[in-house]
């Protein structure tokens, strides 16, 4: 074991105590909510006999999961919610298709220097996709001013 991926094991706990205090103060507020709303719906139910006893009803708890996720060869466990968990999934799996292509390339680089590799990397491409999202939209500006124009000038001949 490298002290790379000591460090990295190191982390893990902290992360983990971290997200778990977390999603246990996300819980204690969903129960006073909770309780809160059952407190109101006593005191309604108290002034109002005769009417029916409504239904306590509260926005379903966001689902949170612990992935444990392989990056590079090291397990890091991540909590995200259920219905990112394939989205998480398909990032794991593309970026270690791009760290093993960056391996293959540089075989000499240590763990800590491939990944820095592989984020700079991905860094570079989510800007150059950002870039090109703009200049395609300030294209498509243009060609409506175009459009326009041609049509205001096809107006004024006939």
């Amino acid at each position: 074991m490298t002290d790379n991926q000591s460090k990295s094991i190191e982390k893990q706990p902290q992360e983990s105590q971290v997200k778990n205090s977390q999603v246990k103060s996300n819980q204690a507020q969903t129960t006073e909510l909770k309780s809160q709303n059952v407190v109101s719906n006593n005191s309604n139910t108290q002034s109002d006999a005769a009417k029916p006893a409504a239904k306590v009803t509260s926005a379903p708890e966001p689902q949170v999961k612990k992935v444990d996720i392989a990056i590079a060869g090291i397990t890091y466990p991540i909590y995200c919610p259920v219905h990112e968990e394939e989205e998480l999934r398909a990032a794991v799996f593309y970026i270690n298709d791009y760290v093993l292509d960056l391996r293959r390339n540089s075989p000499s680089l240590s763990q800590e220097s491939l990944l820095v590799l592989c984020c700079l990397n991905l860094y570079e491409k989510i800007q150059t996709n950002k870039r090109d999202k703009e200049d395609r939209s300030q294209q498509d500006k243009q060609s409506v001013a175009l459009l326009n124009k041609v049509i205001q000038d096809a107006h004024s001949i006939l």
